[in-house]
């Protein structure tokens, strides 16, 4: 669901050595509509110049795997007027006085510093510029900037940027407001591709990530917790596996667990044992030879199967909660000619990260150090100061390169566990989660149940929409990422609408992953919209467009993307061919719009070859790394296709998924031709990692009914009596 644009996030600043410059953000509706930047002045550590002409970028956010560590930066030096070749990027630290929010989430990067990054490069190179014009006794208007280098075009005289640097660093930086920026026809950096700045250390495998850190002296730790969430140690074999080889302390963790997880803003962190070694594999075979009794909880009693039927039940009952009525939907639906009726569903599923949970921590006369993945540092930060009972400033926080996250690094449970074992032992602790740990105890994308009715006029239009979501959660207070906005689609495009939603209990840990919300929501609502426009006998292009054709900017933008989605992949050419089908489906989230077309091939035995996939957005007026634009896009399509065969299930409380093979992502193989198109419109530019992915559930999933003509109305794949080829 889309992140809360009414978030105001406010920074301060410090001027450091060399030239330093300013950074400031302004409310998220400011960065959205695009308006200048009115902030009150504060010079900060952004950009540095050295007097051998290396330029130093600072790379604020955590670097997930998005690219940002390379986007933001091409900002500053676009503004700026620097030789992109020579530029070196260095990963900031958690600084939030000095960065403000330091964040990867929601898609929100390029939206929030679109603008003031690029007036921090343009302040620096305005300062420069200052000092060459005052050297030369010459107006400030006589100058210009080219690659690193102040220009004096009537004389023909230059500076270089290092020559300047030291001076340009005594000035009072201008008003970020105030500075004038470059005509996008002028961009050098913009809208070029720019290869990932940590390339070549990958690839040649350079320690840059969370589970490279290594410090001096410090031990190795697992964590064996129940495998029913929340479940508490009764007893266990303590001092036995602390004479293992290599072993130095076993602990037990009482844990942190608030009482309700499911409505609680921090559900603390798990019970466990935690054995710490000189190895990791020494804590892990210790570890496999641990004897504990359990008291599981009330966790014990869920199970997949139990969710399903009461929401069954459910179903037959008034909803408990409105969330959002237009008209009277009910008459409607009585008067309707034609009324549609279906059930979808869909599971939780895992994060399911390359690179496990971890962290690196060391605590030392009062002082916390720590090497993080986190996607929420400065949150983790506040946990930890928390559970540890010490000052928020005694903590430093090292932000590595981080092996994926897609939300599940926004939870920081593995900060404080860290956090609290080097608190506890004295020595630096680095926590590595198992890759059976990772899928165990997750933070699951919640599971759902939408039954749908629909009516119809004697004309094939749409009257009537009724939607009735069950979830989880207690009361109206849904579990993270599990509930539904008053606006999702078709809000505000039938006159009689009708949205309900009903909490079912849950014991367990949820959270938002890529796409939160979306990435469910979109395949129930426009996979059922498919199925009634093929109820009217329409296209379902021309259903879509018509219905989108009545309102808002929003609409306009889907149906611009739909228009070149269909162009694109000759939607009104294709045939009707057994076997053979092409879907569409739209969605807006996360400020991006979205449109994706799927070809697919169906064989005698329900398996599903995605032929091609095309796929359209509208992210605004400028694609800052084309590249790695694209590239997100063709993330987005295997993520989403991959969510389509994933589940996680329960039973008598335990998750039965613990590693890839049962919850498994698309092979090279299965993957389609994929062709991505972006749509520049006139609206400021906005992030892609979440919104390219919503469409592409439903538009393979309306392909295949027009394949085969049967409906796929609950994932995974295999509950439909589908498969991936």
């Amino acid at each position: 669901m889309p992140l809360n644009r009414r978030t105001f996030l406010q920074m301060s600043a410090l001027l450091t050595g060399g030239l330093a410059l300013n950074l400031y953000e302004t409310p998220i509706a400011a960065a959205q509509s695009g308006q200048p930047v009115q902030p009150d002045l504060s010079p900060r550590a952004f950009i540095h110049i050295a007097a051998d002409g290396t330029i130093t970028l600072m790379a604020k956010n955590p670097e997930i795997g998005q690219g940002v560590k390379t986007m933001l930066p091409m900002l500053l030096a676009e503004e700026l007027d620097a030789d992109w070749s020579t530029i070196h990027i260095q990963q900031a630290d958690l600084d939030e006085s000095h960065y403000g929010r330091q964040f990867a989430g929601g898609s929100m990067a390029t939206p929030l510093n679109w603008d003031p990054l690029r007036r921090v490069g343009a302040a620096c190179r305005q300062m420069l510029i200052s000092v060459a014009a005052q050297r030369w006794s010459v107006p400030v208007s006589d100058c210009t900037t080219a690659p690193n280098r102040v220009l004096h075009a009537t004389s023909g005289r230059s500076f270089t940027y290092a020559e300047l640097a030291t001076d340009a660093a005594r000035l009072t930086p201008p008003p970020l407001a105030s500075v004038q920026l470059k005509d996008p026809r002028d961009y050098r950096i913009i809208g070029k591709s720019q290869p990932n700045v940590d390339r070549l250390s990958i690839v040649t495998g350079k320690p840059l990530y969370g589970i490279d850190i290594t410090v001096p002296g410090m031990l190795h730790a697992v964590i064996e917790k129940c495998a029913v969430f929340g479940g508490k140690v009764k007893s266990c074999n303590q001092a036995a596996i602390q004479k293992l080889p290599g072993v130095r302390h076993v602990l037990v963790l009482e844990g942190t667990l608030a009482t309700n997880p499911v409505v609680s803003s921090d559900p603390g962190i798990e019970p466990g044992v935690a054995i710490l070694a000189d190895t990791w594999w020494q804590a892990q075979s210790a570890r496999s030879k641990l004897k504990i009794e359990w008291d599981l909880g009330t966790g014990a009693t869920q199970s997949t199967d139990a969710f399903a039927k009461r929401a069954a039940e459910l179903f037959q009952a008034p909803p408990a909660n409105t969330i959002h009525t237009a008209g009277d939907v009910d008459a409607a639906l009585k008067s309707a000619a034609k009324v549609v009726e279906a059930t979808y569903a869909y599971p939780f599923i895992a994060h399911a990260t390359l690179e496990p949970q971890n962290t690196t921590a060391s605590f030392k006369d009062g002082k916390l150090e720590i090497w993080t993945t986190s996607q929420a540092p400065g949150g983790g930060r506040k946990m930890v100061a928390s559970a540890l009972k010490i000052p928020a400033d005694a903590i430093t926080i090292h932000l590595t390169r981080t092996g994926g996250a897609f939300g599940r690094r926004l939870m920081n449970d593995y900060m404080v566990e860290a956090a609290w074992l080097t608190k506890q032992v004295g020595v630096p602790v680095k926590l590595l989660w198992s890759r059976e740990d990772d899928f165990g105890h997750d933070a699951y994308r919640p599971g759902g149940f939408h039954s749908f009715k629909a009516g119809l006029d004697a004309h094939g239009k749409l009257i009537a929409w009724r939607q009735h979501l069950v979830t989880y959660g207690v009361g109206d207070h849904y579990a993270s990422s599990a509930g539904i906005s008053a606006d999702e689609f078709p809000s505000g495009h039938v006159e009689n609408f009708g949205l309900y939603a009903t909490a079912m209990p849950l014991r367990l840990r949820t959270g938002p992953l890529r796409a939160p919300g979306s990435n469910a929501l979109a395949f129930v609502a426009q996979s059922f919209l498919d199925e009634v426009a093929a109820a009217a006998g329409r296209d379902p292009l021309e259903f879509q467009l018509d219905l989108r054709g009545n309102s808002s900017n929003h609409s306009d933008r889907l149906s611009n993307v739909l228009a070149l989605a269909a162009e694109r992949s000759s939607w009104a050419k294709r045939t009707h061919t057994p076997g053979k089908g092409m879907g569409i489906a739209c969605y807006a989230c996360h400020l991006g719009f979205f449109a994706e077309v799927a070809a697919v091939t169906v064989d005698e035995k329900n398996r599903i070859t995605v032929n091609h996939i095309w796929v359209v957005g509208d992210i605004g007026s400028q694609i800052i790394n084309p590249a790695a634009a694209e590239n997100m896009v063709y993330g987005a399509v295997i993520d989403g296709l991959s969510q389509m065969a994933q589940e996680i299930t329960l039973d008598e409380g335990r998750i039965q998924q613990t590693n890839y093979n049962q919850h498994p992502v698309l092979h090279m193989r299965q993957t389609p031709a994929i062709e991505a198109f972006f749509l520049k419109s006139d609206n400021p530019p906005t992030g892609l990692g979440e919104p390219a992915l919503p469409p592409l559930l439903p538009a393979v999933a309306n392909a295949v009914f027009a394949a085969t003509g049967k409906r796929i109305r609950t994932l995974p794949l295999s509950r439909s009596g589908f498969s991936f080829a």
